[in-house]
């Protein structure tokens, strides 16, 4: 469950990113190179802050 909130999370926040790349500013595509990073450390690590703060808020694998 938690994985697939984090997915969830992620993928949204890329598009809404792109989004406003487009949209607002190419700016934006800096959050979108954040969210990927963090997807990196967090598959080389095996540490995901989402995850930490999903645990916090009571939500289990």
């Amino acid at each position: 469950m938690k994985t697939r909130i984090i997915h969830i999370v992620a993928g949204a926040f890329i598009l809404i990113s792109l989004i406003l790349a487009v949209k607002v500013n190419i700016n934006w595509l800096w959050f979108t190179a954040f969210v990927g990073a963090n997807l990196f450390q967090s598959g080389i690590t095996k540490w995901c802050l989402m995850g930490v703060i999903l645990e916090k808020f009571g939500i289990k694998d």
